[in-house]
């Protein structure tokens, strides 16, 4: 086993071999593998110099009229009494709610549509093939693709990314080539790329964070090289909130013949994304982030790179001929969707694209902006609690979630507070590592204990009442563990 030391911590990766970003950067702006993650203490500096910048809140789009009092109606489960409280949904970085229009959606068509697609003549399996590909029309749609041909259906953005490893990585990438990703990626999008890495003798390139707390995308720019093979970055931080220029970044690749992978799980639900103007050749999303069923995601990849690759998963439904000895394979989607494919779920997935489609995305996402920087500005006011990621202003943007610490109580004990003890709701918030272990080992400058920090994540559906109540409840639980010190 090859061991790599982090500033104290011992991280197990076989075989891996992974170099650090440029030599110029150091101390608190470098991530130096193996030698040095680069992590940084918390410091209440940090959280009094984003108290000192303008966070523009427009209270007057948050009232009874808001966009989150409007659509609020369609989502049944968020009126229901939890232990006698009144429920604050408030994790919708990890999963959002889905309005009645795509319960019914996937209700109708079990009771009058159920079918296996492509298989059959008879007028169910036609129904059903036809809501089938009507749904990944209208996904090609919601983010701009050419061809629907370029939406691929998988269980989720997990399986998504692990497709493109597995069939472009192994067939493209050789020992000393170089993929580039963030110390803030999801571990779906790090884990895949460290077994890759592994296998064909590839080098990983981590970039590490500015002052801001934001990916540091001007290191990324100076790590390309002829190297560099693939760059695999978010788009929207599901921690820091913090939002990347996807379209330079691209291009900055695609200058030194790089493939760019956009992990677009926080991003899809939120806001306008174009998947041609960006110029990503590969991006996944997640449904049950955007207010669709669990069990599908979409894998978006340009016709050439797709019909280039090797299938992921053989058997039915991905081949044109089997014969004794070998088989010959269809072209994009069908040679990655082998066997039934998640065909309700599909369904589901295009009434929410409906649904979304119908406000306008937009509309959510300027909706966001307001709500979101209300929470951001009500965190701040509360004493000894830090918020990670860049501070909103006028120039930055950052999504609607706050992950956070406060100062000598455990996150998990915040969040059983929030949900059980808070006199008046049950408010539900994330508490973890957010499946990011490597930026809370930077963000907490953590040797040996990983620290889990709370988030509080936000939807169109959610209300300024929302966070009133949050703010109310974390107040309360601060003061309670206070008073048992």
């Amino acid at each position: 086993m090859a061991s790599t030391t982090v500033e104290g911590a011992l991280l197990k990766l076989p075989s891996l071999r992974i170099m650090s970003s440029s030599p110029r950067l150091n101390g608190r702006n470098s991530l130096r593998l193996p030698v040095n993650l680069g992590v940084r203490a918390i410091t209440s500096a940090s959280a009094a110099e984003a108290a000192r910048v303008p966070i523009p809140v427009d209270d007057t789009k948050l009232g009874p009229g808001s966009l989150g009092h409007i659509t609020r109606p369609d989502f049944p489960i968020l009126h229901q009494v939890v232990d006698g409280k009144k429920l604050v949904y408030l994790d919708n970085a990890a999963t959002s709610q889905k309005p009645i229009q795509v319960l019914k959606a996937e209700e109708k068509y079990n009771l009058y549509d159920n079918s296996n697609v492509h298989r059959g003549i008879h007028t169910l399996s036609v129904r059903a093939t036809d809501a089938y590909e009507q749904a990944r029309q209208k996904v090609a749609n919601f983010i701009n693709a050419a061809d629907s041909s370029e939406i691929v259906f998988t269980k989720n953005a997990t399986e998504a990314i692990n497709l493109v490893a597995y069939t472009w990585g192994l067939t493209n990438l050789k020992p000393q080539d170089e993929i580039i990703l963030s110390v803030a990626e999801h571990h779906s999008n790090y884990v895949p790329w460290i077994r890759l890495a592994n296998t064909t003798g590839a080098v990983l390139k981590i970039v590490s964070l500015t002052e801001d707390e934001v990916p540091d995308v001007e290191s990324l720019k100076e790590m390309l090289s002829e190297k560099t093979k693939l760059v695999a970055i978010h788009h929207v931080s599901n921690v820091l909130g913090s939002i990347l220029p996807i379209d330079d970044i691209v291009s900055w690749a695609h200058g030194v013949g790089a493939k760019v992978l956009v992990d677009a799980c926080q991003s899809v639900p939120h806001m306008v994304v174009d998947v041609r103007k960006l110029g990503a050749d590969f991006l996944v999303a997640s449904s049950h982030k955007m207010c669709g069923p669990t069990g599908i995601g979409f894998l978006y990849g340009k016709s050439e790179l797709l019909n280039a690759m090797p299938p992921f998963i053989t058997g039915g439904e991905t081949i044109v001929d089997v014969y004794l000895d070998h088989a010959t394979f269809a072209e994009s989607p069908s040679r990655f969707e082998g066997g039934t494919p998640p065909i309700a779920q599909a369904v589901g997935l295009g009434a929410a694209i409906d649904y979304l489609s119908g406000i306008g995305m937009q509309r959510i996402h300027d909706y966001e902006v307001e709500l979101g920087n209300y929470l951001y500005k009500s965190l701040l006011s509360v004493p000894n609690v830090r918020v990670y990621g860049p501070a909103p202003s006028e120039e930055v943007e950052r999504a609607a979630l706050c992950s956070f610490n406060v100062e000598g109580v455990q996150a998990t004990d915040i969040s059983f507070f929030l949900d059980r003890l808070v006199h008046e709701h049950a408010i539900a918030v994330r508490s973890g590592h957010h499946c990011a272990q490597n930026l809370h080992r930077y963000l907490e400058g953590t040797k040996e204990e990983i620290k889990p920090s709370a988030r509080a994540s936000l939807y169109f559906y959610n209300t300024k009442e929302d966070v009133d109540n949050f703010i109310r409840g974390l107040t309360e639980a601060i003061s309670f563990y206070a008073s048992i010190v």
